[in-house]
């Protein structure tokens, strides 16, 4: 029973690093060429395959944002954070406005009200 579970914890163990190398981008690929390693992970039972995890491939542990482990992000996590999204999104809103107005369709013709940020100047009845 120990035997089975052992041999199955090593495919396991071999096929995941196996994956994990040959989607590794070459750049990050330490020590020998990526070929090697796929060698070293086939042939070597165990030591193949725990070599590749610790040795083989550039892992960039503690780099997120939180401090955690986890891809960096530099841009924007949500499209209500990117300032050029927004910006083309209040354009948008305005021209739609703008071309309303020029068809002669007040705000609430269309069942909608022109109170937001974009707004441009109309008095909604709210007071200061």
């Amino acid at each position: 029973m120990a035997r089975g579970i052992l041999a199955v914890l090593s495919i396991a163990l071999t096929v995941f690093t196996l994956a994990d190398c040959v989607q590794t981008q070459d750049d990050k690929v330490r020590g020998v060429p990526k070929w090697a390693w796929i060698v070293l992970i086939v042939l070597i039972p165990w030591v193949g395959p725990l070599t590749w995890l610790f040795v083989g491939k550039e892992r960039s542990w503690g780099r997120g944002s939180s401090g955690g482990p986890g891809p960096r992000r530099d841009g924007p996590l949500a499209p209500d954070e990117d300032p050029e999204f927004l910006r083309k999104l209040d354009e948008d809103i305005r021209r739609e406005r703008r071309e309303r107005r020029e068809r002669g369709e007040g705000p609430g013709d269309s069942g909608e009200f022109d109170d937001g940020p974009g707004d441009s100047g109309t008095d909604t009845g709210r007071s200061a």
